[in-house]
């Protein structure tokens, strides 16, 4: 005779597997998993405009019980670029800028065939204004690499949510987190990152208890994304991530501005940099005075459906 587990053991599930992915309301769409460098995102264009997305979000990125990213992005319309990118981050808040982000973006852009192929840039409105990527396609016609001009990084404190009585840049903020201290430079790539700088493998540094009490120290109004840095040369520097409102993740395409930033502004790199993080190797370049640029790969994972049977999905 079968064994019948007591029906109260099974309560706490079903109740998550409810709130998780059974909220009402939440509408059918069709999606496309994409990553860049393991930085995995569900990307939608969606129909329905006025959906409570942060709910979405945090159904949809659930690993266990959704289909499993670090964020959901929306393709919406824009008045001044190509499309505009939203993005919400795996716990539903907004994520306002994403490198690896903007890499898939435009990867579903292209491949979709939402803007025209050719050889001019591709305009992305964002949180922080208009982005220009510009792609490089595999043997197939399919985007394999984005290029992308990620702005000037800022500096000032402030523009992290920081209040402190300290001029930019801001290379050795003292820091106890965790029972640790920490000594962290600042950088915005429109979104915050607080960089510390270690000299072991980043393998070794204990993210998961250190990550979390830094994303939500005091000192930070908004949170902040947490870098552990380690240089190898002028020209290679090694990263792990905790990111605000996710997690670690295998890369970041924003905190590896912010580790190339944050390393020639203490003169430790050239303006050239490979930052090596657990998903692969993302290309850094800044002058120390303008624009930053990253360029990296973008993959398409599957495509689907949420909400009903996936009959007719295709990529």
């Amino acid at each position: 005779m079968a064994r019948r587990w007591p029906t109260l053991l099974w309560l706490p599930l079903a109740r998550r597997y409810d709130e998780l992915t059974m909220p009402e309301a939440l509408p059918v769409f069709d999606f496309w998993k994409l990553h860049g460098t393991g930085n995995d995102f569900v990307v939608v264009e969606p129909r329905q405009l006025d959906a409570d997305w942060p709910a979405v979000a945090r159904a949809v990125c659930d690993r266990h019980f959704g289909v499993g990213a670090d964020g959901l992005i929306l393709v919406m319309p824009s008045d001044v670029a190509d499309r505009r990118m939203a993005i919400y981050n795996a716990d539903g808040s907004d994520g306002v800028m994403c490198g690896n982000g903007v890499r898939c973006f435009v990867k579903f852009l292209h491949d979709r065939g939402v803007v025209p192929a050719g050889d001019g840039p591709v305009t992305i409105e964002t949180g922080v204004g208009v982005l220009q990527a510009m792609t490089t396609l595999d043997g197939d016609g399919k985007v394999a690499r984005v290029r992308v001009a990620m702005g000037v990084p800022a500096l000032e404190p402030a523009a992290l949510g920081v209040q402190i009585e300290q001029a930019a840049p801001v290379l050795d903020l003292p820091l106890k987190a965790a029972n640790e201290a920490l000594s962290l430079t600042l950088v915005s790539m429109g979104n915050p990152h607080a960089v510390q700088f270690i000299d072991g493998p980043p393998a070794d540094y204990e993210l998961a208890r250190i990550g979390p009490a830094v994303e939500r120290h005091g000192l930070f109004a908004n949170r902040t994304n947490f870098e552990v840095v380690r240089v190898v040369d002028r020209s290679t520097v090694e990263m792990r991530v905790w990111e605000r409102g996710v997690g670690e993740t295998l890369a970041c395409g924003s905190g590896a501005c912010a580790a190339a930033v944050a390393s020639r502004l203490h003169g430790r790199v050239d303006d050239r940099v490979e930052v090596r993080l657990p998903g692969g190797s993302l290309n850094i370049e800044w002058d120390g005075s303008g624009e930053a640029s990253l360029e990296g790969p973008a993959a398409f994972v599957f495509a689907s459906r949420w909400g009903e049977p996936t009959e007719g999905v295709t990529a």
